[in-house]
């Protein structure tokens, strides 16, 4: 489902919105509960009910400023506080995770023995059936509008809901055999806090560094240019992420040898407006290879090149070939795997391009397997 950007923020913030209120509301009654019960676990559980709220401050906020539009200083637009402001989250929740297992850790140095109450074991039981609700509605709204935050909102309320049922238990454990564990469950409780925060830590640090680019996206862009009779291939597809939905693209085309300036730059601009159109996503820049066409010995020499390249596990790909038979000379891009240092290819493949056209000037050019 297609959104526009202004649909999308609304939709963010009101579903982190409804998010707030009932994690603020379940945080309440468990602290209240576990106060009056004397259950670290229960309070625990309210501590991490209020990390879940404040995240969801914090993603509201960093969508708001992720949406204002571009400026002079930043005319790609704002889009990557959204990952800043998932990093802020993640150190909430660590900090939140190692605070737990610390109050967690002393209370089974210095156990206390807890009093449960019949209202604690009904606050506990919605707490669990809330939480079950609520991942569900914020993970679909985050599917929605392709938000990595809300869908990792709502897999988090899930957890939470099994923690909750944890706490549960071992209220009910200790009331049928008197037999206390809510300090582990607490340990257990600030365990998973722990692995949530890491895992926010993780995921937006790769989107920061620049994390492969999403198979379906490129498969589809790459779909869409070689549907286009005149496009022999795609190849250095790469994508640019600047937030949520925002992507820039370059990319290079194998082109007929015959081909005018005109019929090039026609094609261009029918690509870009079709690879938009269809996939979000704005070709920036577009490069050409051209191909040898009406030539039985260019062909000759390419199937002999790509034959003696791709025998190695490490070349990936052969792309960009041209032989211009009149002023002997070859060139072409190899894909190399992240198995091969970059220098040590290129001097095999040279030594071996020299002995099979020891007449020729070979240019070969090393890429990146960057995409799929």
């Amino acid at each position: 489902m297609d959104l526009s950007a202004t649909e999308r923020e609304r939709v963010i913030v009101r579903t982190s919105i409804t998010g707030i209120l009932a994690n603020v509301l379940l945080a309440g009654f468990k602290l209240t509960a576990g106060l009056i019960a004397h259950s670290i676990a229960v309070v625990l559980d309210a501590v991490n009910n209020l990390s879940d709220a404040l995240s969801s401050v914090i993603t509201i906020i960093g969508t708001k400023l992720a949406g204002r539009a571009p400026d002079r200083k930043h005319p790609l637009g704002h889009g990557r506080i959204e990952y800043l402001s998932a990093m802020i989250v993640a150190a909430i929740v660590l900090y939140a995770g190692i605070t737990s297992m610390i109050e967690s850790v002393k209370k089974i140095l210095d156990p206390e023995v807890p009093d449960y109450s019949t209202l604690t074991l009904i606050i506990l039981s919605v707490a669990v059936a809330t939480k079950l609700v609520l991942g569900r509605f914020v993970k679909s709204q985050g599917r929605k509008v392709n938000s990595a935050a809300l869908v990792a909102s709502g897999s988090d309320a899930f957890f939470d809901a099994i923690l909750s049922a944890s706490v549960l238990a071992s209220a009910v454990l200790f009331l049928t055999t008197g037999f206390s564990v809510e300090a582990w469950v607490g340990v257990i409780i600030s365990l998973f806090i722990l692995k949530a925060g890491f895992e926010i830590m993780r995921d937006t640090l790769s989107e920061i560094l620049g994390q492969r680019a999403d198979p379906e996206v490129t498969r589809k862009v790459r779909d869409i240019l070689n549907s286009e009779p005149e496009i022999r291939g795609a190849y250095d597809l790469i994508l640019h992420n600047y937030g949520p939905d925002r992507n820039y693209a370059s990319v290079h085309v194998e082109l007929p040898d015959t081909m005018t300036v005109e019929q090039v730059d026609i094609l261009t601009r029918r690509m870009e407006e079709r690879v938009y159109r269809e996939t979000g996503v704005i070709l920036t820049g577009v490069g050409v290879y051209s191909y040898n066409t009406g030539s039985d010995e260019a062909a000759k020499i390419r199937n002999s090149v790509q034959a003696a390249v791709m025998k190695h596990d490490w070349a990936l790909q052969l792309h960009g070939f041209h032989v211009n038979l009149e002023m002997k000379t070859i060139r072409f891009d190899v894909v190399l795997s992240f198995d091969i240092e970059t220098s040590e290819a290129l001097k095999i493949l040279s030594e071996e391009m020299e002995a099979m056209y020891p007449d020729y000037t070979v240019q070969i050019v090393p890429d990146v397997d960057i995409s799929d």
